[in-house]
């Protein structure tokens, strides 16, 4: 067959979505010994990182079903899925959806209390845990029954397995949830067809660069994990997934597996921006691949200097230094990237840019009043699109307060500016209001500290109001050989503009592990608003620009 045709009539079926493209490619019966997923740990006896066929995946995916539907999972239960290898999150998402269960899966990362409450609040019908995450769910008594250790869910007979699932297009398929970086994690609900709308447009597109050999190294309990997969399956390409995120773990693995394009969050390209690349082989790499928070200018430099791309120049496409990176901005109940750009060595778009929207994606400025906004005004991110999540799962009252006229208010602020591009300031919650109308957002000017100040791989800007004023830290990690001790603040201060550098109180140079994370990397600014506002400096006793 044509894999042309192919793309176009998946693109075409609109019984397809997130909870059936595996079995809907059995079904067809072609290329049924082609590589698709590889996962960095053994998987019933296949060893880590062999690839896995298309008939061999399904029936490891078909042996767990058979196992869970022995245990008494039936369709519409909610089950959550508590575990750290990504073979074990994939595999069991597979085998739900395969029932019609409604998997909910959880980072691995989480902490203990966080996961127990937020698991019980699911209130699913069991949870499957690995050893660990057992111990840890039994330390907070959760109330939730442990249905299995994904080790030995492989033991089911693949031909017990029940007929798969009619999954219809707006029932709810699986549930993944935000970072928590405000508190407990909320529980994100997606249909069959919301996490499957932007594959479907991207199966109407000719393939990117860099598709053919994936890797991925998002949270493997994240929705863009499962829209990866479904990428990977219906473009027929290989996709490998790794079980964790840091930088080292990453470059070993490009370097081992050799993959077109990596798939990943900006924390991800932080630690890779701060590693020597001259030791190591990226040359592989035709695309970087970003989505949820936008990423930092100073990053993304790094990243595009390495590897080659393929370009079209007047004498014909042509191999180049360096790569792509495409950007943009994106959350669990966005569903998906809405907006994208694409960076090489040689482009200048940054300050923040997060591109234009996706075709399918129908996006709004709105003020408090939702009333929607001109270009160069700040102003809420609205999202109209197939994307969008149904809403938090036992939570109503949430899902309402963030619907407007039709739209998903995401929590981010932005702005257009006159040639249609968007710009992605801050966080709503972590914004400042400051006198006669100026604004201090803190992810801005992290982006400005990062671009001014060669020798910060990281930046942390955290606004506190207090007493009629407001209080602003400047956190820095350092490259490695920069000297620790020099005092940064001139630097700092010469890269915010005045009436932000008026609120500087403290300039600090701290070590990452100094940083409290959410489960996907992203900075918890809330809690170092309540450290500061409790009197706790991060070691520094007075003055700016002293270490801790």
């Amino acid at each position: 067959m044509n894999p042309k045709n192919e793309r176009a009539e998946l693109a075409a079926d609109q019984r397809l979505g997130v909870g059936n493209v595996l079995t809907t490619l059995l079904d067809r019966g072609t290329e049924l010994d082609a590589p698709t997923l590889t996962f960095d740990t053994e998987v019933d006896g296949h060893p880590a990182w062999q690839a896995h066929s298309l008939a061999e995946l399904g029936q490891r995916v078909a042996a767990r079903a058979a196992a869970l539907h022995g245990l008494g999972v039936r369709p519409r239960d909610p089950v959550a899925v508590w575990v750290s290898a990504a073979a074990d999150q994939v595999l069991s998402y597979l085998a739900l959806v395969r029932i019609g269960a409604i998997p909910a899966l959880v980072n691995g990362r989480l902490a203990a209390e966080q996961a127990g409450e937020y698991i019980k609040r699911l209130r699913p019908v069991g949870v499957i845990v690995d050893a660990p995450h057992r111990n840890a769910l039994d330390s907070v008594d959760s109330a939730v029954p442990v249905l299995a250790d994904p080790a030995e869910l492989g033991a089911g007979d693949p031909e017990a397995a029940p007929q798969p699932y009619r999954h219809h297009g707006s029932e709810p398929v699986v549930i993944t949830h935000s970072s928590g970086t405000t508190g407990l994690p909320k529980a994100v609900i997606h249909s069959h067809h919301s996490l499957f709308a932007a594959i479907r447009h991207r199966l109407l597109l000719p393939k990117g660069q860099g598709l053919a050999r994936m890797l991925g190294v998002l949270p493997s309990a994240h929705a863009a994990t499962v829209i990866a997969v479904n990428l990977a399956l219906t473009n027929r390409t290989q996709l490998a997934l790794l079980s964790q995120q840091s930088g080292g773990p990453v470059l070993d693995a490009i370097e081992s597996w050799q993959p077109q394009s990596v798939l990943g969050f900006a924390t991800t390209w932080s630690e890779l921006a701060g590693a020597d690349f001259s030791q190591r082989d990226l040359s592989s790499i035709r695309t970087w691949w970003n989505t949820g928070d936008c990423a930092h200018e100073a990053h993304i430099r790094k990243l595009v200097a390495a590897g080659m791309r393929e370009a079209v120049t007047s004498e014909g496409r042509v191999r180049k230094p360096g790569s792509f990176f495409v950007d943009g901005l994106g959350s669990s109940e966005m569903g998906h990237s809405q907006f994208f750009i694409t960076h090489t060595p040689d482009t200048s778009r940054y300050g923040r840019c997060i591109g234009k929207p996706h075709a399918f994606s129908d996006v709004a400025i709105v003020d408090d009043d939702g009333t929607k906004l001109g270009p160069g005004e700040v102003g809420q991110l609205a999202i109209n699109a197939p994307t969008l999540s149904l809403g938090y799962w036992n939570d109503s009252v949430t899902t309402y307060r963030t619907r407007r006229d039709g739209y998903f208010l995401t929590g981010d602020l932005v702005f257009r500016d006159e040639e249609g591009y968007y710009y992605h300031v801050d966080r709503a919650v972590d914004a400042v209001d400051l006198d006669e109308g100026k604004k201090l957002y803190t992810m801005l000017c992290e982006e400005r500290v990062l671009a001014e100040c060669a020798d910060v791989l990281e930046c942390t800007v955290v606004a506190v109001p207090s007493e009629g004023k407001v209080a602003t830290t400047v956190l820095l990690m350092l490259d490695p050989q920069a000297d620790q001790e020099a005092d940064r603040t001139a630097e700092v201060l010469a890269a915010l503009e005045s009436h932000v550098a008026a609120t500087v109180e403290r300039v600090v140079v701290v070590s990452q592990d100094r940083i409290p994370l959410g489960a996907t990397g992203k900075v918890r600014k809330f809690l170092l608003r309540q450290r500061f506002l409790d009197g706790e400096l991060l070691g520094q006793t007075e003055g700016a620009g002293v270490s801790a």
